[in-house]
């Protein structure tokens, strides 16, 4: 049993072949993601009386720049890593690497572009989806298993992971290392259950959930950087991301701090009731008609004498 637990395998491959398909595991895991957040965002989009349909559209377009944007920014702070040539590594995205930053960032860009375009305020829809999007970000930390990358330290502990020789050669002699992906993956999926839960217990006004999970996030990412040894830009003894990380761990607290504080009073979290999914922008009014009330029928009296 102990040479069981000594550590956690690696998959021997990441792609699947189906006669002359080649799927990418990596590919799929992230669209298993993107179909629960999309699942569990429905259902609370619905609970507050809002269209699905809308959750669809906004996933289209946020995941299509979400996607962008997170290669986007891997290139941009981890070039010596694109696989070369350069200009064809950029858009290997099958191949890993994709920064979460640039992801969430035009991700929620665009799905709060969309929003607006349909006449509706974004905040009450960024509580609903956030949860989601943890869930999302803890599941695709299983790509990075499929991959065999972004481990952390060496370690002897039993739950180590093991990692072939082909993707530790730069670690010889070490072949255990810290399981940062199941680290973050059970962290994420804690986070969004304790969101809802949240969501549930409290009173919250919105966006204040999302910011929740910005803080949520944050804080256990800044741990695992401490933990990774992948190749990356150092700031005053720091890997780049933890930096990031602070940053947004600092960011979603002040702003959870204030959108609370700003509540109207007299208003649950500052909700307004049935209207919580209507934009903002308010209708012109119109002037008052006054009605006009038709007289009473006269009765008239006969001019002959009434007998």
């Amino acid at each position: 049993m102990t040479a069981v637990l000594a550590s956690i395998p690696s998959p021997h491959t990441n792609v699947l072949h189906l006669g002359p398909l080649v799927i990418h595991l990596y590919g799929v895991t992230l669209l298993v993601a993107i179909l629960l957040c999309c699942w569990l965002t429905s259902r609370r989009w619905r609970a507050l009386g809002g269209d699905p349909d809308l959750v669809v559209r906004v996933a289209v377009w946020g995941v299509a720049f979400g996607v962008v944007g997170a290669r986007a920014y891997h290139d941009v702070t981890s070039w010596s890593t694109v696989p070369d040539p350069k200009w064809k590594g950029v858009f290997e995205v099958w191949e890993g690497g994709l920064g979460i930053w640039g992801g969430i960032l035009f991700g929620v860009l665009a799905g709060i572009v969309v929003i607006h375009r349909a006449g509706l305020r974004a905040a009450p829809f960024m509580d609903a989806v956030a949860p989601g999007i943890l869930l999302a970000q803890g599941i695709g930390r299983i790509g990075n298993w499929w991959n065999q990358e972004l481990f952390g330290k060496p370690t002897s502990l039993p739950w180590g992971l093991r990692i072939d020789a082909s993707h530790a050669a730069a670690y010889e002699p070490h072949r255990v290392f810290q399981p940062t992906f199941l680290y973050e993956l059970i962290w994420d999926v804690v986070g969004a259950g304790v969101l809802i839960w949240i969501g549930k217990r409290f009173v919250i006004r919105a966006p204040g959930l999302f910011a929740l999970y910005v803080v949520w996030y944050c804080f256990g990412r800044f741990f695992e950087e401490l933990l990774r040894i992948d190749p990356s830009h150092h700031l005053w003894g720091l890997r780049l991301n933890a930096w990031v990380s602070l940053v947004c761990f600092l960011a979603g607290l002040i702003a959870f701090i204030r959108i609370q504080r700003n509540a109207p009073e007299g208003t649950p979290g500052g909700g307004t009731g049935g209207s919580v999914l209507r934009s903002r922008v308010r209708m012109p009014k119109l002037p008052r008609r006054t009605r006009k009330v038709p007289p009473p029928p006269r009765m008239d009296i006969p001019k002959g004498r009434v007998r």
